[in-house]
């Protein structure tokens, strides 16, 4: 007896296929933010391996001054202004993106544990205004 194989569904694969090419680092924000960071005379280091945790990343690190920067998608970790919920197959993805927000808090306590300052910062806000900020922890007055 021939065993019949369900077939993939179209919208399914268009989905992973969309997911398979979402950019994971270098997005137009951390971008915008890197180089508003080195337009003020400040160097870092990108892609950094979380002390503790070498399966995530810090996406701009100041390792002597032991401050990390996060750039998070409003989307991909719930941003509390442009956050909305998916449409589709939206307890699947409820589930995903609480995973996001509580790795994300469990990230920055492990690197606050090992005396870092953390700086999360939303893809929407201003990257003049960050770096402005950034540059006060990095090289304060």
């Amino acid at each position: 007896m021939a065993t019949e194989h369900a077939r993939p569904d179209p919208a399914t694969e268009e989905v992973r296929r969309r997911m398979r090419t979402q950019r994971r680092g270098d997005t137009a924000p951390e971008l915008a933010l890197r180089s508003e960071l080195h337009g003020l005379g400040l160097r870092f280091r990108v892609g950094v391996k979380v002390p503790g945790n070498a399966r995530r990343t810090i996406d701009i690190a100041f390792p002597k001054q032991r401050v990390a920067v996060f750039v998070d998608g409003c989307f991909w970790h719930r941003c509390p202004d442009h956050s909305i919920p998916a449409k589709n197959n939206s307890d699947w993805w409820a589930t995903k993106l609480e995973a996001n927000v509580a790795r994300d808090v469990e990230t920055t306590a492990l690197l606050v544990d090992q005396g870092w300052q953390v700086v999360r910062v939303w893809e929407h806000e201003d990257p003049t205004e960050v770096a402005a900020s950034i540059k006060k922890l990095v090289r304060p007055s």
